[in-house]
């Protein structure tokens, strides 16, 4: 049986396991990786610095942001082009994520997810914040 309540729940499962997540990896960007480390191999792919730092601000960001239910259709609707940048990054270590370096399943995995939580919204246990709801309608 699948009730209001039932999704609710659920929808919040997703959210702050995501979140947390999320907020994880940004993290690791920054105090395992370092900052410079993280743009150094932005760079060595290819891709401009300000990607490096826009993914960090959008893993952290996001994350908490997801982790207290504000915005989370606008969010999550965010982090999908990180994640199928990640996707893209890894796609040529194969479909795995054990493999070396890393394959392409999780993070495809992960934008499936946050596409679901675009649509399911904050679910239970969220910040309500009126005034940025209803700026954003029903992205929020």
């Amino acid at each position: 049986m699948n009730t209001v309540n039932t999704a609710d729940y659920a929808a919040f499962a997703l959210r702050v396991s995501t979140g947390i997540l999320f907020l994880a990896h940004g993290l690791m960007k920054v105090f395992v990786f370092t900052i410079p480390g993280t743009v150094g191999f932005f760079e060595s792919i290819g891709f401009p610095a300000v990607l490096a730092y826009a993914t960090i601000i959008g893993e952290v960001g996001g994350g908490l942001l997801l982790i207290a239910g504000v915005a989370v259709r606008l969010v999550s609707l965010a982090l999908i082009p990180v994640l199928l940048g990640a996707a893209f990054v890894h796609s040529g270590n194969g479909w795995v994520f054990s493999a070396q370096g890393g394959g392409w399943e999780f993070p495809l995995f992960w934008a499936v997810v946050q596409g679901a939580v675009a649509a399911l919204g904050a679910g239970a246990f969220a910040l309500r914040l009126p005034a940025l709801d209803n700026k954003l309608g029903r992205l929020a």
